[in-house]
């Protein structure tokens, strides 16, 4: 088979096809429900009011549209919450290529009550579709990045891992250009806007019947090696040389042989596992208490604040998504090259200034220049979380953890996630309202947190196996057995010597 690369780890097109599936069937309904909800904000507020008016006779304070609309943002959170809490069980009890088929079911009940909300003048069913996508996307991103990490050669890994961001950030681009006011936006087709997320369940469904499970999955839960040498030769092609890889592998389901999987409760009883999780939910929080999901939800009424015209807003909007796609680009090239640690450190640092410059301009007095100048730090704000902090926590949480103990801690992580997502749709319009220009000084205080605990904290696994990373948490003098000689630094720590 052809393919792209060297001979031991080619990128062939079964690699693609299987890569795609996720992407597309998975990663794009939490990136198209994230954006969507943004541009027609204005036309289902109105529709809330029309459906009062028709039931009862009258039309509800805008404070009470307030309400209404906050709840329907983050009730998509909450849902993420408890699919998240889901993924992990569902990883375990079906695998992880079962767990996305069985999960359209529920993506496609949520385009049904979306996309007919409108005609049954029914906001709640908006509200309840919203739930029922956010539920779906909880489970997605618990178990696609699983899926990404586990098909992908581990020189590649990273690289792989980041598609997952790439398709988050191409689905919210192409929610922000189909709810423009003169596509789909629109008070009588904004019901085909949501309904639009089915189409990525659809795909899945189509494609999923000629991917394999991962190889990982296979050998070390189902036991099933020749299964796992087939589907690493159709994922690898047919001349590679699998026996490095299925060593790797072995290693680590020798190490897990014996023992049962890992319980939520155990990851916080051992240091070897409380150590790891530590750091991945702490990641997964620093993407989140960014402040980048105030820019993703409100960014219409970020705009309009700083004094942009009404009439323009939707184009900066676009504008935000094409820096999101380019620079996710740029962090898919760089992950394998620079490393995850510090491309993170680079985003929450540049973020953490962009924050700080965008206080100073909102508190300026307003003009016209003053106004277009906002657009700046607010566009290399999203420049930089795409440099790190949009990928990274989804897969290096993945990649501190061995098999075991894995789909317990992409759980914990995931719920840590999207728990700072519910918080952020939640709190923001709140916090805006009570301080303003200056809501934006507690994200750079947060980011600076964020970077201080990266640099002390948080271990390259730039081009490690999954054995040589869970290793870094293991009692210094058991790490050589544990690694089975996989020369492994008995007194290396992290890179920076910090341990904790």
């Amino acid at each position: 088979m052809e393919g792209i690369g060297s001979s031991s780890a080619k990128v062939t097109f079964n690699l693609l096809l299987a890569t795609s599936m996720a992407v597309i069937g998975s990663t794009f309904q939490f990136g198209y429900n994230t954006g969507v909800i943004n541009a027609p904000q204005t036309v289902i507020e109105e529709f809330y009011n029309q459906t009062f008016i028709l039931r009862f006779g009258h039309s509800i304070s805008q404070s009470t549209i307030d309400l209404l609309w906050g709840f329907t943002v983050a009730i998509f959170a909450v849902g993420g919450m408890i699919g998240s809490l889901c993924a992990g069980a569902a990883a375990e009890r079906f695998g992880l290529k079962r767990s996305m088929l069985y999960n359209n079911s529920i993506a496609l009940l949520a385009a049904l009550l979306m996309g007919f909300s409108q005609l049954a003048n029914s906001f709640e069913m908006l509200i309840i579709g919203r739930f029922a996508i956010g539920l779906n996307s909880g489970i997605n991103m618990g178990i696609a990045p699983m899926y990404l990490t586990e098909c992908a050669p581990v020189r590649l890994r990273g690289m792989f891992g980041t598609l997952g961001q790439l398709g988050i950030v191409t689905s919210i681009l192409l929610s922000q250009i189909l709810g423009l006011h003169w596509i789909l936006g629109t008070s009588q087709l904004w019901g085909l806007l949501f309904s639009l997320t089915g189409i990525f369940a659809i795909y899945q469904l189509l494609v999923i019947p000629l991917c394999p499970e991962s190889p990982r999955y296979l050998l070390i839960v189902q036991k099933k090696e020749k299964a796992a040498i087939a589907t690493l030769k159709w994922l690898r092609g047919d001349d590679y040389d699998s026996s490095k890889e299925l060593e790797d592998i072995r290693l680590e389901f020798q190490s897990n042989s014996t023992e049962q999987k890992t319980k939520i409760s155990e990851l916080f009883k051992h240091s070897h596992l409380r150590q790891p999780l530590l750091i991945a939910v702490v990641m997964q929080l620093s993407q989140q208490l960014s402040g980048i999901n105030a820019v993703f939800y409100y960014s219409t009424e970020i705009f309009l604040n700083a004094g942009i015209p009404k009439e323009y807003t939707g184009l900066t909007t676009v504008g935000m998504g094409v820096v999101n796609v380019v620079m996710t680009m740029v962090s898919v090239s760089l992950i394998e090259r620079a490393g995850r640690k510090i491309l993170h450190l680079i985003g929450l640092g540049g973020m953490c200034v962009c924050a700080v410059v965008l206080v100073v301009l909102l508190n300026l007095d307003q003009s016209e220049t003053v106004a277009w100048l906002t657009l700046a730090p607010i566009l290399i704000f999203v420049a930089f979380f795409q440099t790190g902090p949009g990928a990274i926590p989804w897969f290096i949480t993945t990649e501190l953890f061995d098999q075991r103990s894995r789909p317990s801690a992409v759980s914990v992580a995931g719920l840590a996630n999207w728990m700072g997502n519910f918080v952020i749709a939640l709190a923001y319009p709140s916090l805006d309202g009570a301080i303003g220009g200056y809501t934006f000084i507690i994200f750079a205080v947060l980011l600076a947190i964020f970077w201080l605990f990266t640099y002390f904290k948080v271990p390259e696994t730039k081009g490690r196996n999954i054995m040589e990373i869970t290793a870094l948490f293991q009692p210094k003098n058991t790490r050589g057995v544990l690694t089975n000689n996989l020369d492994v630094a008995d007194d290396v720590i992290f890179e920076n010597g910090t341990k904790f």
